[in-house]
């Protein structure tokens, strides 16, 4: 029960982690300014990365002309929701 807890809350912050990834990416891509950018990008990039990188040797980005769907991204994220609420 403990363990199921604590495994809950981590898949929480970790998706939080993502979350702010993804607005941090949108920042960037929108050519955001300021000094908190590449503070907040290493950050979610040092958790995050480590999880998405072998997924996307697997699942490469999708390519629509200039834009690029990140699979891994999604599935990651996807995956990360249903194993909290299985351990919830």
């Amino acid at each position: 029960m403990v363990i199921g807890f604590v495994l809950g809350w981590l898949l929480t912050l970790f998706i939080l982690v993502m979350i702010a990834r993804m607005i941090v990416d949108w920042a960037v891509t929108l050519q955001a300014r300021g000094a908190w950018v590449p503070k907040v990008q290493r950050v979610t990039y040092a958790v995050t990365e480590p999880v998405l990188s072998p997924v996307r040797k697997v699942l490469p980005p999708v390519r629509f002309g200039g834009f690029g769907l990140d699979l891994a991204f999604t599935v990651v994220f996807i995956a990360a929701l249903v194993l909290r609420s299985i351990v919830w």
